[in-house]
């Protein structure tokens, strides 16, 4: 049953508790799985693959042929809807695209900056209980149009060593480059170390269970990586107009993600608070993940009942989700007040799936309150900045004095030679 809570009497910690509770030693787990790729190498790939997936594989890449009978074996339906995604999804990330920039300034200085993209970049998908080819297209589409030469998919294998129709389709839409079938720490390990079939890359991108996670965070420096990414949560922010079972409908939508996905309803209606708890009783037992959505709704679940909308917003901001659906009559009036989410949801008629699948913004977000400073899969997350700077000797010259002012200052010698050493011809 869901927990419900009055505004007036809910603590902070109430308000922000989300069970995201680690498996013990996960970290060192982690720590021997890396050390063992990094040893084994292609091996050590094949073994976990054994161990974990159940898959006695022979090769790990996925073979061109592999993935055009896939491609072949999905129906033409879904084929229209990977595509009508793809075309969404690409049309709202191409606006993110940045131009470089020169200023030219007196005296014959020029400073500017230059967008450059990450060469090589692993797209981590998950496997297990889920297969998500939405994924696919959110990872790899804005990773392509910021201009990634290569980009490898790594996605655990069944048992039989297949991987399923539908992952292999969505990377033939996104344009996905080379995919391998590994998963797990292992796969994160392969992407930043290589291995004799695995390439290294440069950034690793994608959500993960904790051993992912964990990985993720253990081989940052050696590569870049995205956002370490937590539990599935939503927040509906609702008013008295709503139907509950859509609300309902919604907050179970993540909640049959994972146990621990965090689903929360803030909103101004006693009657719309008690008929939703009611609907998720209902609803709950008509899922096919019936026992995960009916762990998530009793561990994190939460309705929150506040005075006014003022109120809940302030509730909204504070839980930072990672969704937010402003379910609400004007939901543009109180887009201005969200501070903190990492994707927002328009109105009555915008549920979060559609943000999940088809609507063109990324549905890889800042989750366990991260959307407090962070931000959603952008082209940006793959791409690179370099500044340039150009003086002309005279420019040089002018501010050769202030330059080493400034160095000496510091306590740095060489640095203020350096400039000097230009001119000494100059001096009398």
């Amino acid at each position: 049953m869901i927990k419900q809570y009055r505004m007036a009497e809910i603590t902070p910690d109430q308000i922000l508790c989300r069970d995201i509770r680690n498996e013990k030693n996960v970290d060192a787990i982690v720590d021997g799985i890396i050390a063992d790729v990094r040893a084994r190498g292609d091996a050590a790939l094949l073994d976990y693959a054994k161990k974990f997936d159940h898959a006695e594989l022979t090769a790990l890449e996925v073979t061109k042929a592999e993935i055009d009978a896939a491609w072949e074996r999905t129906d033409d339906a879904f084929k229209s809807t990977l595509q009508l995604a793809a075309a969404n999804i690409r049309e709202f990330h191409r606006h993110q695209l940045h131009e470089n920039f020169m200023i030219t300034g007196k005296g014959g200085t020029m400073m500017g900056q230059r967008y450059l993209p990450i060469a090589r970049v692993g797209l981590y998908v998950p496997g297990g209980t889920a297969s998500y080819p939405s994924t696919v297209l959110m990872d790899a589409i804005p990773a392509k149009i910021a201009g990634v030469k290569t980009l490898c998919m790594v996605t655990p294998p069944a048992a039989d060593g297949s991987i399923p129709d539908a992952i292999l389709a969505a990377a033939h839409v996104a344009g996905v480059d080379r995919i391998f079938k590994t998963g797990g720490a292992q796969a994160v390990a392969a992407l930043a170390y290589g291995t004799e079939t695995v390439p290294a890359v440069d950034k690793v991108v994608g959500p993960g269970h904790l051993f992912v996670a964990a990985a993720t965070r253990q081989v940052f420096g050696m590569v870049a990586t995205d956002m370490i990414a937590g539990p599935s949560e939503i927040l509906v922010l609702a008013d008295e107009g709503c139907s509950a079972r859509c609300v309902a409908a919604d907050m179970l939508s993540q909640a049959e993600h994972d146990r621990l996905a965090t689903a929360v309803l803030v909103t101004t209606s006693e009657r719309l608070a008690k008929e939703t708890a009611e609907e998720l009783e209902r609803q709950i037992p008509l899922l096919p993940r019936a026992d995960i959505a009916r762990e998530s709704i009793d561990t994190n679940g939460k309705i929150i009942l506040c005075d006014d909308l003022t109120e809940a917003v302030k509730v909204s901001n504070i839980i930072a989700p990672e969704h937010l659906e402003l379910c609400v009559e004007d939901p543009f009036a109180l887009l201005d007040t969200i501070e903190n989410a990492g994707s927002v949801f328009m109105g009555r008629n915008v549920p979060e799936a559609l943000g999940d699948y088809l609507g063109g913004p990324n549905h890889t977000l800042p989750t366990s309150g991260t959307a407090r400073f962070s931000s959603p899969l952008s082209v940006d997350d793959f791409v690179k900045k370099s500044s340039y700077l150009y003086y002309s000797r005279d420019a040089l010259k002018a501010v050769c004095g202030d330059v080493a002012r400034f160095a000496r200052r510091e306590g740095l010698e060489a640095h203020a030679r350096s400039i000097e050493s230009r001119f000494e011809e100059d001096r009398p």
